[in-house]
């Protein structure tokens, strides 16, 4: 095309060009009528309709694709505004907005994770936006990949380091950009539920050693700390999010699959882009310290003045960390109900500069840094209601080793309760199930006539489940369950997500048995072929998957909920207090 096509770079507003579709909730890119065609194919079209002689598109609205490497002709200039309707005339009825069309990816900020929409655009713009990601390698302490098919856990991390202009006056000065603020997002498997849990910064833990990618492509390993403080876990000694990764895994037992990290521009843009967040707060607020001042009751607050409501301290509560967590909270909760309200999602130009402001304050780890991973990954958060997104704390208690408490540790009585809900994937929020009607043939396979457990054959393998679950389980099957003729296969080939229990046709009655005994579904039970145990039987094959709750405990076993005094769900409107 030449420059008289292509208009003045000041005349075009991408959110003009794209224009929300009602019959597929998509956004299009709408070319006007003389515009010429693009020479990059488009989707293929049917035959034309009665009115498009010839098919022509002239007028209508065009995906916009592109294949990789394929440039896109520029934006035309911005399309005039309709002329108003003649007085006494009947105008052209709004078009209604579509609901539930939503696709959210959230990411991470200064000191909570917000949401960014995905669904903006076509193949190019999502390019544009992958390339304003930074993307970190942190190996082996994250997932290879993201997969839809499953549970997930996304660490979200926001530092203290001051970059960005007009950043000075924030956060520790020199500092090299500390885990200041953590949320362990869990997505259920069924996407009924999510689970958000805030980390202490001052929690005492052991950061482990560190594998991390230096600049030159190197490994380096950089030694653990015992008991320090968790923020230290990032940036200290050149420790990278890997880091702060294996650091929530080895103090709470939870694998975090990726991470998503932010600065305090992350707020500050975001809470503009949108137009600003309602918060709410019991008593006036004037803190000289973050700078913040508020009436009492409802307020809107963006950029400068939000950042100083998540940054706040001596505002609320007893003034400490924990206080501004469940701030942090309620203003999360809140942006997340304005990014889903309909005059964000149906608002192009709000749109793009969500997007635009939220991908430029973003690190990601390389496995999610794709446009692809990006956009599956924002259609599988969207699933989730905001009144089953759970908001909660690590429980914790004062360090008992300090006599002047300024740190906390991991409350023994009620942590690990938290820990193993989030691990085996079970909702803090009464989640009203779909009801799953399994095929006949697959209930059919728990029904019949059982073998003695004597007369199982088994061989058991890791797939997914703690080191030494295989021999604890078998330790069990042996001694407790009396499956005499079982043994150890070691680890499975692959991960699992569930466990299951492969079996040749007539070993279905042995199959039913040890389902009982393990609580294993009938979609777990996997009718095919018997493998040779060591003395040259024919033995049944049973794969011990993360959802592995431990040696004796049955995979249908309840789990009970532990009261906890910090927990609230992203459908409430609270004040801070």
């Amino acid at each position: 095309m030449d420059a008289q096509g292509r208009g003045r770079a000041d005349d075009v507003d991408p959110a003009d060009q794209w224009v929300l579709n009602p019959r597929t909730g998509e956004y299009e890119l709408r070319l006007s009528p003389s515009a010429p065609q693009s020479s990059v194919p488009g989707p293929r079209r049917g035959a034309p309709r009665s009115g498009d002689a010839g098919g022509n598109t002239t007028g209508t609205a065009r995906r916009r694709t592109a294949a990789p490497g394929r440039e896109v002709p520029p934006q035309r200039r911005r399309r005039p505004a309709p002329e108003e309707p003649v007085p006494g005339r009947r105008g052209r009825r709004p078009e209604k907005k579509p609901k539930g069309k939503r696709a959210l990816l959230w990411v991470g900020g200064s000191t909570a994770f917000v949401v960014l929409v995905a669904g903006v655009g076509g193949y190019v713009y999502l390019k544009h936006l992958e390339g304003n990601v930074s993307t970190t390698d942190v190996g082996s302490a994250g997932s290879s990949s993201f997969k839809k098919d499953e549970a997930f856990n996304i660490l979200i991390i926001g530092t203290d380091k001051r970059t960005g202009e007009g950043n000075e006056g924030y956060g520790d000065k020199g500092s090299v950009g500390h885990a200041d603020t953590n949320i362990l997002l869990h997505v259920s498997e069924d996407r009924s539920n999510a689970t958000a849990l805030s980390i202490p910064r001052d929690l005492i833990v052991d950061v482990p050693d560190c594998e991390t990618k230096q600049e030159d492509g190197t490994t380096k390993i950089i030694p653990g700390t015992s008991n320090t403080r968790f923020n230290t876990s990032l940036g200290e000694s050149g420790r990278d999010a890997g880091c702060t990764m294996r650091t929530v895994k080895e103090a709470t037992g939870i694998q975090p699959d990726h991470f998503m990290m932010a600065d305090f521009n992350a707020v500050k843009t975001l809470t503009t882009a949108v137009g600003g967040v309602d918060v709410c707060v019991e008593h006036a607020v004037d803190d000289p310290k973050s700078h913040l001042k508020l009436p009492a009751g409802e307020s809107k607050v963006e950029g400068e003045q939000a950042l100083a409501f998540v940054r706040t301290r001596h505002a609320f509560g007893n003034e400490g960390d924990l206080d501004r967590i469940k701030v942090q909270q309620q203003f999360l909760g809140s942006l997340m109900r304005k990014m889903s309200s309909s005059d964000t999602l149906t608002s192009p130009t709000k749109l793009v500069k969500l997007a635009e402001a939220a991908t430029e304050a973003l690190t990601v780890d390389k496995a999610i840094g794709k446009v692809g991973t990006l956009k599956d990954l924002a259609l599988e958060l969207k699933k989730v209601p905001p009144k089953n997104i759970t908001f909660t704390t690590v429980p914790v208690i004062d360090n008992p080793a300090e006599k002047v408490k300024a740190t906390v540790v991991v409350n023994e009585t009620t942590g690990p309760q938290v820990f193993d809900m989030i691990r085996n994937d079970i909702s803090f929020t009464e989640v009203k199930q779909k009801e799953k009607k399994e095929a006949a043939a697959v209930a059919a396979r728990l029904k019949g006539e059982q073998s003695e457990p004597s007369e199982v054959r088994v061989r058991v393998m890791n797939g997914g489940a703690p080191a030494g679950s295989a021999q604890q389980e078998l330790a069990y099957l042996q001694t407790d369950a009396g499956v005499t003729k079982s043994e150890n296969a070691g680890n499975a080939p692959a991960e699992v997500a569930k466990t299951t229990l492969e079996y040749a046709p007539d070993q279905a009655d042995q199959a039913r048995a040890l389902a009982e005994i393990l609580g294993l579904s009938g979609a777990a039970m996997k009718p095919g072929e018997s493998v040779t145990n060591s003395q040259g039987l024919p033995t049944m094959t049973l794969t011990l998957g993360k959802d592995f709750k431990g040696a004796g405990v049955k995979l249908n076993a309840a789990v009970k909920k532990p009261d906890l005094d910090t927990e609230s769900t992203a459908d409430q409107k609270q004040c801070a207090s």
